[in-house]
């Protein structure tokens, strides 16, 4: 072996254990990072996808992911079988923690009540009406759905009339459903439609719904504009274009018109003491005319009878 080969032999081999030690040092450090990620982490239960408020949990709903154990929320679960059944209280998006401040208290706990205290907002009233099929927009109206109230009453002090006026407008809904009442001693299914009103709203809705019937407008889900609805509408402004029938007079005729034109004079009966005093006035003496002609003469006389 020469002096080029041993140089040959010697950096090869170099080579390799520099290879060696590089993957042995490069193992060691991915074998402590992940140690020390497992170290800081904590599995915990979370949105598979958008839970809206009111979702019945199942198995499908949730997953597995990982969490910072320095920042786990308090009250999260790491079993889905504890979260099975459990309903939701907030909406949700996908890989949100579900802790227990978000879902409802469990059946028999202090605390457990319907869904419906959860969802009203703070500082607002959740109010029912009962509706008919007309009234509740053929049954289109659902949750989380804006209508506008529209209130039919007798105008005060004219009892005769009624006015139609938009009472309440851009409404949220929070939930529809039915109620049983009596008609006839036979129990009747009322749908009814309950909104999220202000304490305000709510005693305009609550006083409307006694002197009046009651109209819901479904509004486009991205419409929520206010309207002047100023005074409202009576069937006066309705019936406003018509016209009115023209009664047909029949003309008189000329004859007949200046007839009714002509006033008589009035005769009054002289006092009997005047009555002596008025002679009647002696008649005019009545005249002819003669004409004589002479040759080429004319002459006209007058003779007056006596």
């Amino acid at each position: 072996m020469n002096r080029s080969q041993a140089v040959t032999m010697v950096t090869l081999i170099a080579l390799v254990f520099a290879g060696v030690a590089s993957w042995g040092v490069y193992a060691y450090l991915k074998q402590e990072s992940l140690k020390t990620k497992q170290a800081a982490s904590f599995v915990i239960m979370v949105a598979a996808g958008d839970l809206p408020i009111g979702t019945k949990l199942n198995e499908t709903h949730l997953k597995t992911a990982g969490w910072p154990k320095d920042s786990v929320p308090v009250g999260s679960f790491t079993d889905a079988k504890s979260l099975v059944n459990r309903v939701v209280i907030r909406n949700l998006s996908a890989g949100d923690a579900i802790t227990e401040q978000k879902l409802m208290p469990k059946e028999g706990s202090a605390a457990a009540t319907g869904v419906m205290t959860y969802i009203i907002p703070l500082g607002h009233r959740a109010v029912t009406v009962g509706v008919n099929e007309v009234a509740g927009v053929a049954g289109f109206i659902a949750p989380n759905n804006r209508v506008d109230v529209v209130l039919t009453t007798p105008i005060p002090n004219n009892p005769n009339d009624t006015v139609t006026k938009i009472v309440l407008q851009n409404v949220p809904v929070l939930a529809t459903g039915q109620t049983t009442e009596q008609k006839d001693g036979k129990p009747v299914l009322v749908p009814t439609v309950t909104m999220d009103l202000t304490p305000e709203d709510s005693e305009k809705l609550v006083h409307a719904s006694r002197k009046g019937s009651l109209q819901l407008l479904l509004r486009n889900i991205i419409d929520t504009a206010q309207v002047d609805v100023k005074g409202g509408t009576t069937i006066s402004s309705v019936l406003g274009g018509v016209e009115r029938p023209v009664v047909a007079v029949a003309q008189a005729k000329p004859a007949q018109a200046k007839l009714a034109q002509v006033r008589r004079p009035v005769r009054r009966a002289a006092p009997e003491g005047a009555r002596a005093a008025i002679r009647p006035l002696p008649a005019a003496p009545q005249g002819h005319k003669v004409t004589v002609i002479d040759g080429g003469a004319r002459t006209t006389k007058e003779f007056v009878l006596q």
